[in-house]
């Protein structure tokens, strides 16, 4: 293969990357194939053993801008290890504690150097990368992400089950022990921004785009996880397939969302993030209208679930490149914000996708809330492109304006002023 192909992204400092994705890949995911071993080894119900996956959540929503902020003095290299070695950490003591309130304070804890990884992760892979190929090397930290989803959290389900969910969560702590040295061996040390003080970084958020961002990231993204969160039921109860084919159907899903990061990140170094984003949006509507529609017939349930999960995984890549682009100077925090915001789609998408099955419109109903979550996204997209639309006019004004500084300078700022106003 040339050197313009795939594997001339895959170099050894970004596959520190893609190891460190797969371990947070298999501590977000195996909870939800192992999650009535944990409740029945600890006596309560699946509900409540189901907090969880809530509890790790908020520890990512939490711990991705917190740590991200404390960091800033160190070297990502540094940080990157260390957020590893926290997930070693606090995955071990998972494995040992004895009751449900250590597990929960564990599992919380689990979840703070989530965000704070893929969002650092991001700006150093992007870093790392050939100009113009900054979205394919993100895509290429996020395959860890898939590669969990097809191998790590299917064989970890299948110990659990049979041996030991405990045994399943010390794999991820030797797992986490790896990328943490393979990230020493590897990774150079990248200069970045972060040098910047916390008051600096906030700054970006004073613009709207990065906020839209996070609107894309926290709304439109939920489409997936109101189709996902729902899909063994969808399966079992509309597609009759037997619960013993989930395990397949989620690897197929997998698969899925591997094609899709790369494809994402491909399209959007050809095009541009923004551009690419939208229009898989687009392409998530179509995709979950026509799962509601062939979900009963077996082979066109299987087909969906594929390019549903393609649609759903190439987003990503874009949308972080959309965020650090928005950021320039606050690219760590803004990234890590943004996973913050990812998970809040989780709980969003899960949420209102339940809705409707609980008021009786079935198992494809979810999908037309994922539908109208997946709308607002695509709207953001639109917002955001008509804002830079009229800044590109504006400053297209401002070259046209002959010589005299002091006249250019007086009318920018009356431009500025005009648009902050409206």
């Amino acid at each position: 293969m040339t050197k313009t192909g795939f594997f001339s992204t895959m170099k050894p400092s970004l596959l520190t990357l893609t190891i460190g994705g797969f371990c947070i890949g298999m501590t977000e995911f195996m909870m939800m194939g192992v999650l009535p071993d944990v409740a029945s080894s600890l006596n309560v119900s699946i509900p409540t053993a189901g907090h969880l996956i809530s509890i790790y959540a908020l520890g990512v929503v939490i711990g991705a801008p917190l740590l991200v902020a404390l960091s800033g003095k160190f070297s990502p290299k540094k940080v990157l290890m260390t957020l590893m070695l926290m997930f070693m950490v606090f995955n071990s003591l998972f494995t040992l504690a004895p009751n449900y309130q250590l597990l929960m304070l564990a599992r919380f804890f689990a979840g703070l150097p989530h965000g704070a990884f893929f969002g650092m992760g991001a700006v150093v892979a992007s870093k790392l990368a050939e100009p113009g190929r900054e979205a394919r090397a993100v895509s290429v930290m996020f395959a860890g992400l898939t590669i969990a989803n097809i191998i790590g959290v299917p064989l970890g389900t299948y110990i659990g089950h049979n041996l030991s969910w405990r045994v399943s969560f010390f794999i991820i702590a030797a797992v986490a022990l790896i990328a943490a040295l393979s990230i020493k061996k590897w990774m150079p040390d990248v200069k970045t921004s972060s040098e910047n003080s916390f008051r600096e970084n906030v700054k970006a958020f004073g613009k709207a785009e990065p906020w839209l961002i996070i609107g894309i990231s926290a709304i439109g993204t939920g489409g997936l996880f109101a189709w996902i969160s729902y899909i063994a039921p969808l399966m079992t109860e509309v597609a009759k397939f037997s619960s013993n084919m989930i395990t397949v159907i989620m690897i197929i899903a997998g698969i899925g969302m591997a094609v899709g990061n790369f494809i994402g990140g491909r399209l959007a170094d050809r095009f541009s993030p923004l551009k690419t984003t939208g229009i898989l949006l687009l392409s998530m509507i179509g995709s979950l209208i026509i799962v509601s529609q062939v979900s009963s017939y077996q082979p066109a349930a299987i087909l969906m679930t594929f390019i549903t999960g393609a649609i759903a995984f190439a987003v990503i890549a874009p949308m972080q490149m959309l965020m650090i682009n928005a950021a320039k100077g606050s690219e760590m925090l803004a990234s890590a914000a943004l996973q913050a915001s990812a998970n809040m789609g989780n709980a969003l998408g899960a949420f209102l996708g339940g809705l409707p099955i609980a008021a009786g419109f079935g198992y494809t109903s979810p999908e037309y809330m994922g539908v109208g979550m997946a709308f607002i996204g695509f709207l953001f997209c639109g917002f955001i492109a008509i804002r830079n639309k009229k800044q590109t006019q504006q400053d297209i004004l401002i070259e046209s304006i002959p010589v005299k500084t002091n006249v250019k300078t007086i009318v920018q700022q009356n431009l500025s002023y005009e648009s902050n106003i409206h």
